[in-house]
């Protein structure tokens, strides 16, 4: 068998076993959907008439702010679920699993492919169930062509390898399970302080940079280019140069560490 059989063989067992884990302890994907998908919620039906008088300088009009809101709120999923590719890394780690895995005759890198494929699977899979109830509660994107719903599919899926890479270096240092979900909580709050929920010119002029200049923005703005036609300017490929090099920091630092002899 030749080494990339091999590999693939390996990380596809790994992704099977990852992926019934997370099938056997469904409530931990099941409490991380529940904050976007109580944020989406909220700032419909309680802020939304407010929030879009606010936004547009107009009448409220609930149907603008839920269009504005829904890109936001798909980015937000993704972050939600990286707490889970934490938390299932660092059990590995602490449990011994991870040190068996090194004594057999597996490929090297199988064990983190298994565990980064398997988010970005359950990652998609998220922002697909809380973009159904988006749609339910009036997000429409009638203007958007095939090739700009795959564009901003695609965003999606990008963005969330990226930030998986990053989880599991995360899970990995961590000590135990606790700590992992603790360590991964800035990528949940993270979209808090972008332009998920107000624009960025509407926030205080010492706060705007640290909105502006933070990954989630230009992925946000991008993403309402692609469903709703707005301006999408240099954050397409800020967006893209985020995903890529979140992606290759993450994926070095998590071969390191999983690359260490075991203490």
């Amino acid at each position: 068998m030749s080494s990339a059989s091999h590999a693939l063989r390996d990380s596809s067992t790994m992704l099977r076993r990852n992926l019934l884990h997370a099938r056997r302890y469904p409530s931990l994907t099941l409490n991380l959907l529940l904050t976007p998908i109580v944020l989406l919620l909220l700032f419909v039906y309680v802020f939304g008439d407010v929030m879009s008088a606010g936004i547009g300088g107009g009448g409220a009009d609930r149907s603008e702010y839920v269009a504005y809101l829904v890109p936001g709120i798909l980015l937000m999923t993704i972050g939600s679920t990286l707490v889970g590719a934490a938390v299932s890394v660092s059990n590995d780690m602490t449990e011994g699993i991870t040190a068996r895995f090194r004594t057999m005759a597996i490929h090297r890198g199988s064990v983190l492919i298994g565990h980064v494929t398997g988010s970005v699977l359950q990652a998609v899979s998220s922002v697909v169930l809380v973009g159904a109830v988006a749609v339910a509660v009036g997000f429409r994107s009638t203007d958007a062509t095939v090739l700009e719903w795959l564009a901003a599919f695609g965003l999606l899926a990008l963005f969330a390898l990226a930030f998986t890479w990053i989880a599991v270096g995360m899970g990995m240092v961590s000590p135990n399970a606790e700590a992992a979900s603790n360590n991964a909580l800035p990528l949940v709050f993270l979209p808090l302080i972008s332009s998920a929920f107000v624009p960025v010119d509407a926030m205080p002029g010492w706060f705007q940079p640290i909105a502006e200049y933070q990954p989630f923005t230009p992925a946000i703005e991008t993403l309402r280019g692609l469903l709703l036609g707005t301006e999408i300017g240099h954050n397409g490929w800020l967006a893209v140069a985020w995903c890529l090099g979140l992606a290759a920091l993450g994926y070095f630092w998590s071969k390191s560490l999983f690359d260490r002899d075991p203490q």
